[in-house]
């Protein structure tokens, strides 16, 4: 099992920066690659970004690339997405999940364990 608990969602207006971050707890050994994930109300849950334990490979959504950066932090098993130029699209329930695969990060399949979500309300 693999517990996460993620934080630093809020309401920013059009233009500001959140960052959110993830920590891992419990059997994080086999972890390969953390993700984030967003799903907007009425609308299914959408790929944002995603990041490979040992190497630090990064992988992002078209929607958010070059406004957005995750990072991790091994020893702390912790994963941040920095969010800046923030728009009112990015309005959604942001979660991240853990992956002990080793392709296909962008797929919601390759995910076990997926953390609570944490809102981010973007206003015009």
């Amino acid at each position: 099992q693999v517990q996460l608990v993620e934080s630093g969602g809020g309401l920013v207006q059009a233009g500001g920066s959140l960052r959110l971050s993830c920590a891992a707890s419990g059997r994080t050994f086999s972890i390969t690659a953390m993700g984030w994930f967003r799903q907007a109300p009425g609308k299914e849950r959408e790929f944002v970004a995603a990041i490979t334990w040992s190497v630090g490979s990064t992988l992002y959504a078209d929607s958010v690339k070059g406004r957005f950066t995750i990072s991790r932090v091994n020893p702390k098993n912790t994963v941040y997405l920095q969010m800046n130029s923030l728009k009112p699209e990015d309005t959604a329930v942001y979660y991240c999940a853990t992956s002990r695969t080793t392709r296909r990060y962008y797929d919601y399949d390759a995910y076990d364990y997926w953390g609570q979500g944490t809102q981010v309300t973007v206003s015009s």
